[in-house]
């Protein structure tokens, strides 16, 4: 099962500009579609969706988030490895290893691009010693 766009699609394209696998294809003020071989199910689609026309393998609908509110990944230096793991989970290179310092020889992961970030989560599911925590940016502001 994959995730699907149902009919109250208004074909504003909102999906297919975030969709990091290019999944969703559909023309303007039509219904849209997702290519199930190609959907890597981030949930991005549904998190811009200003209709609520998506949804998952389960048939629940994906509630928008705006986009200062989307989770993002806080890195705990003290857990990381700095084994990349999360740098290649990450489907739209938001993510980056920064500079070492003279400090630190290691080249730590980053979010390079905040932008870019779609909140899937990926790098923390993928994290092999759990030093990622997805949270809200005023929660990382905090921190």
């Amino acid at each position: 099962m994959s995730f699907i766009i149902n009919e109250t699609c208004i074909g504003c394209g909102a999906c297919t500009k975030i969709c990091p696998s290019g999944a969703i294809t559909g023309e303007k003020q039509e219904l849209h579609t997702i290519d199930t071989d190609l959907c890597i199910q981030c949930r991005a689609c549904g998190t811009v969706c200003p209709t609520g026309s998506v949804e998952d393998n389960f048939g629940r609908i994906i509630q928008r988030v705006k986009p200062g509110q989307r989770l993002q990944p806080m890195f705990d230096r003290k857990t990381c490895m700095a084994c990349t793991i999360c740098v290649e989970a990450c489907p739209t290179g938001a993510i980056c290893l920064d500079d070492p310092t003279s400090k630190d020889p290691h080249a730590y992961p980053a979010l390079a691009n905040e932008k870019r970030c779609i909140g899937c989560g990926f790098c923390e599911k993928e994290c092999p010693v759990g030093a990622i925590t997805m949270a809200a940016p005023v929660e990382i502001l905090k921190a």
